[in-house]
């Protein structure tokens, strides 16, 4: 019985060290690597540019932030429609990539302060004869699954006069249906948007009534409220130090970062 206890004890013991000597196991922000849930296609906030590296405006916030913390980071791509699960699960720490505030949200993760104003607009091709709001009765509408595009449309009364709504994995995908002619309009995130009209002029227009004005935020998985208190400083750092500005005026042109 002593020698079944001891090769317990043995086994038990190599486990630990293994797992000790691995490195970072799963998100949970203790060691000194940030482990930063994205959507790889949600550009230019984070995205993979031509040579399939990931950039953006939040992959170049959050680096800095994470400077500032004296941690490193590490960017995961994570499918969009489980992100609360990604974090809640500590198999990443932070929600970082236009994610968007709202009631339902708060329930599930805490919130940095907002740093970024958004809103959800609805795009069709620039060929199209809809112009407003109304003219989506009995169109083909799609937008991104489990995203606050959904929940901008669910809340508007068009909703019920839609023909079909389709949802996507991404936006690229749902634009390239756009393009081809598989939907009528997309609703999508204007920050978005408009970043791929400066890549596209004469494809989309955007209709001049929005379904909804929000902001983003970082999301971070309940109970850390440390982690939460050392991102929010280094963020506000960011905003004094003129940092978040810099940032800013590279991808937007502008400072458009709130203080």
């Amino acid at each position: 019985m002593k020698r079944i206890a001891t090769i317990i004890l043995a086994i038990a013991a190599v486990f630990s060290l293994l797992t000790a000597c691995s490195g970072k196991t799963s998100g949970n922000g203790n060691d000194n690597t940030l482990v930063i849930g994205i959507d790889d296609k949600f550009a230019p906030m984070g995205f993979r540019d031509e040579n399939n590296k990931i950039v953006g405006f939040d992959i170049d916030l959050a680096k800095a932030a994470a400077e500032k913390m004296g941690k490193k980071v590490q960017f995961q791509p994570i499918d969009w429609s489980t992100k609360e699960s990604e974090l809640s699960s500590g198999r990443i720490d932070l929600i970082w990539n236009g994610y968007t505030i709202t009631d339902e949200r708060k329930k599930k993760v805490l919130f940095t302060k907002p740093y970024l104003k958004n809103a959800q607009v609805v795009v069709t091709r620039n060929d199209s004869n809809i112009t407003k709001l109304s003219d989506l009765a009995g169109k083909v509408v799609g937008l991104q699954s489990l995203s606050s595009a959904s929940d901008a449309l669910n809340a508007n009364p068009i909703k019920s006069k839609l023909k079909t709504i389709t949802e996507f994995k991404d936006n690229v995908s749902a634009l390239n249906d756009l393009k081809s002619g598989r939907l009528d309009a997309v609703v999508i995130d204007e920050v978005v948007i408009n970043y791929y009209m400066t890549k596209e002029k004469d494809t989309f227009k955007i209709l001049d009534e929005s379904l909804a004005p929000e902001e983003y935020g970082v999301g971070v998985k309940k109970g850390n409220e440390d982690l939460l208190k050392k991102l929010q400083k280094a963020l506000n750092d960011m905003s004094t130090d003129g940092t978040a500005a810099k940032i800013s005026t590279k991808w937007f042109g502008e400072d458009k970062v709130l203080k």
